[in-house]
């Protein structure tokens, strides 16, 4: 799984970087964001029991088909404010994506099955159209180290 090497980020404080996606390839491909929660975040997911997701890190795999590829789906997701339209929507309005993973031409069910040995947290969650996996987001315990290579963006 090839990733794009970047150092799209900048700092914007001293705890806190932002990741910009401008220096990332406007192609169609697939991505990971790994998502820090302060703290318990609300679901209601359509169809299945309203819960919570604790706080923890988490990961998303996604993809990125429309016009502006990779970074144009990574821009929207890095954005605090924005339209609530895909599950993940509701982490990154809560949380903060910390590193971004993009593979221009990858499939996000890939990236998932490379993943396979983490925990799934909410069955269903950002798959509702895949019939391949349980559940595009992950959680991502602390000292489990990832197989995808360095990130393409990361807050550090």
């Amino acid at each position: 799984m090839d990733t794009v090497p970047t150092t799209a980020s900048s700092a914007s404080g001293p705890s806190k970087t932002r990741l910009s996606a401008a220096a990332l390839p406007a192609l169609a491909g697939a991505y990971v964001l790994a998502i820090e929660l302060p703290g318990p975040v609300p679901l209601r997911l359509a169809g299945r029991m309203a819960g919570s997701l604790p706080a923890g890190r988490f990961l998303y795999c996604g993809s990125a088909r429309g016009p502006g590829g990779l970074r144009a789906r990574i821009a929207r997701h890095l954005r605090r404010r924005k339209t609530l339209r895909w599950h993940v929507d509701r982490l990154t309005t809560r949380g903060r994506v910390v590193a971004v993973w993009a593979v221009p031409g990858g499939d996000e069910c890939d990236l998932v099955a490379a993943l396979a040995g983490l925990p799934v947290p909410v069955r269903g969650f950002g798959a509702s159209d895949c019939t391949r996996c349980a559940s595009h987001l992950l959680a991502w315990p602390d000292g489990v180290a990832l197989p995808l290579g360095p990130p393409t963006l990361s807050a550090g």
